[in-house]
């Protein structure tokens, strides 16, 4: 029989790459990094404490709030046949006093 390994000796698991997908890069998050916030682009069946998992697992940092949106996906037209973008889930991680993530860097 295997040992079962302790929550905080899991480190990183497969799972965690299926939650986080990307970070997602504009001004507004730019802007949120200077209150210690990161946005990323998450799996849209992600739950809030999965998200903070991941992200504390991944980028080995303490996350202290995670909040979602979802943004619905537009109705546009290509070459003249209508299509629906797909619909996107993001999140803001706000991390601990004095701790960054460096989303320039791979994981």
């Amino acid at each position: 029989m295997a040992k079962k390994q302790q929550p905080e000796q899991q480190g990183v698991d497969a799972r965690h790459y299926d939650v986080v997908l990307a970070p997602h890069i504009t001004e507004k998050s730019t802007l949120l990094s200077e209150q210690n916030a990161v946005v990323f682009k998450v799996a849209s069946g992600a739950s809030k404490p999965e998200i903070k998992a991941a992200v504390e697992a991944l980028f080995k940092v303490n996350v202290t709030g995670v909040n979602t949106m979802v943004t619905k996906g537009k109705s546009k037209r290509w070459k003249g046949k209508p299509y629906q973008r797909s619909d996107t889930k993001k999140a803001i991680v706000t991390l601990a006093e004095g701790q960054t993530i460096d989303i320039t860097s791979g994981i």
